[in-house]
């Protein structure tokens, strides 16, 4: 029987760094026993926007740098026997699974590919979903109805012999309880073993972030070499041992803070954290730690599964409009708050039912409100700023509208305050999401080979 596994992730995201991901699959292609990487590619909008793609390009949809990651490490992990698990497949894993098993006919024919299907509801009947969707879905266009899947497709897909399995909306920390349950032939309903493997997979999702990237505060959080993270790698023992790790002679750093904040990261309740495959519990977690970047978590306890899955649906039927303009030297911040008032009221004669988003960045931008209360009392303190930028963002279903309304920010060239520079704009089709949930029942994973 395997005593332990190794996982390492080499991306938390669509635009995460291939470099790195490549220096993870050469540090494991060194070391032995049963290795395995997950490359974590999809976040909350990314699927609808792959949807758009397809509906454009049947042989599109799929993550759009996924084969930036798989291509350099294909060669290292193959000979390595490492197997290679993602959500990449994004909108289209069918395609993807095409694109590369094209790539690698001539060199290794005989490598199995898995699509893993299912989650992907949008060309179902209608009526099979919109019952689970919130009445404010009503007179928006659905562009992807996805459900955020478990780990049975990924570890039935290696139990059968895939050295490259493709998902879609699998849920991110599945992407490990997959690599586990099949290296470590754990069942399903352990829920012990399987809370242990929802902790690893939710370690390692965010990739960097649990070495340090995410973690880093110069002068109160210092991490090495920054500009190389290497990323994580969870060890898994047979008896329900877990420690994180990095992959050597690399930047960051894994510490008891690292780990800490990354187990608590988008945890809506500590003591039930709902995942497809398990309810964590991480009331008594203990973090402990080993020396030369090695971190141990214990205490992990884990409950049955729920009965429902977590859908989300991207809709269509909104305009995102975005303009800046920039006031700089002398007397800045009241320049560009005198802006900000003639756009109040151009807008509010222009258009009264669209609610425009102002921000004066280096002021009030991330911690703004609707209202702009947190701007008012931040003007009356009045910072001594020489270098402000003036941000409108806005949505409305009529497009044409839209556009008026980022033209009145370019209007402030010669309609004043002085000084104006810099206008931007930016228009594109807005996509919102819904989340709901549905009867686990419901739902049933496949496999198609390639």
């Amino acid at each position: 029987m395997t005593q332990k596994i190794l996982v390492g992730c080499g991306a938390g995201f669509a635009n995460d760094r291939p470099d790195a991901a490549l220096r993870l699959a050469q540090d494991l292609a060194q070391r032995t026993g049963q290795r395995y990487i997950m490359l974590e590619l999809l976040a909350e909008r990314t699927l609808a926007e792959a949807q758009l793609r397809k509906g454009l390009d049947p042989q599109a949809g799929y993550a759009t740098r996924l084969f930036d990651f798989l291509e350099p490490m294909l060669d290292v992990c193959i000979e390595a026997g490492i197997p290679i698990i993602t959500n990449g497949g994004a909108a289209n894993p069918r395609a993807a699974a095409q694109r590369l098993r094209n790539t690698l006919a001539g060199r290794y024919p005989t490598l199995k590919i898995a699509c893993v299907l299912g989650d992907d509801l949008l060309d179902e009947t209608p009526a099979r979903y919109v019952q689970w969707l919130s009445l404010d879905c009503v007179g928006h266009e659905p562009v992807s109805v996805n459900v955020y899947t478990g780990a049975d497709g990924i570890a039935t897909a290696l139990a059968e012999g895939a050295g490259i399995v493709l998902c879609g909306r699998v849920a991110d920390p599945s992407l490990a309880v997959g690599a586990i349950r099949h290296g470590l032939g754990w069942a399903a309903e352990d829920w012990q073993k399987m809370a242990v493997a929802t902790a690893a997979g939710h370690l390692l999702e965010c990739c960097t972030q649990v070495t340090g990237g995410y973690f880093a505060h110069p002068g109160m959080k210092d991490i090495p070499d920054p500009a190389n993270l290497g990323c994580p790698i969870a060890e898994i023992h047979q008896d329900g041992r877990l420690i994180i790790s990095k992959t050597r002679h690399c930047g960051g750093r894994v510490s008891e803070q690292t780990v800490k904040e990354q187990l608590l990261y988008e945890v809506h309740d500590p003591r039930r954290y709902l995942t497809p495959d398990v309810v964590l519990d991480l009331g008594q977690a203990r973090v402990q730690d080993l020396g030369e970047d090695r971190i141990e978590i214990s205490g992990l306890q884990g409950h049955p599964r729920p009965e429902t899955l977590k859908g989300l649906a991207g809709m269509r039927g909104l305009w995102f409009g975005e303009a800046e303009i920039s006031y700089a030297g002398p007397g800045a911040v009241p320049r560009a708050a005198l802006a900000r008032e003639i756009l109040l009221q151009r807008f509010a004669r222009l258009a009264p039912e669209v609610e425009p988003w102002i921000d004066l960045s280096g002021i009030a931008s991330l911690f703004n409100d609707h209202a702009g209360r947190y701007l008012q009392q931040r003007l009356t303190q009045a910072p001594a700023l020489e270098d402000v930028r003036v941000r409108v963002g806005l949505t409305h279903t009529d497009r044409s509208l839209v556009e008026a309304l980022l033209a009145e920010v370019e209007s402030l060239y010669t309609n004043g305050p002085a000084g104006g520079g810099g206008v931007r704009r930016h228009l594109t089709e807005a996509v919102t999401t819904r989340s709901f949930l549905l009867p686990r029942s419901e739902i049933h994973t496949t496999l198609e080979w390639y």
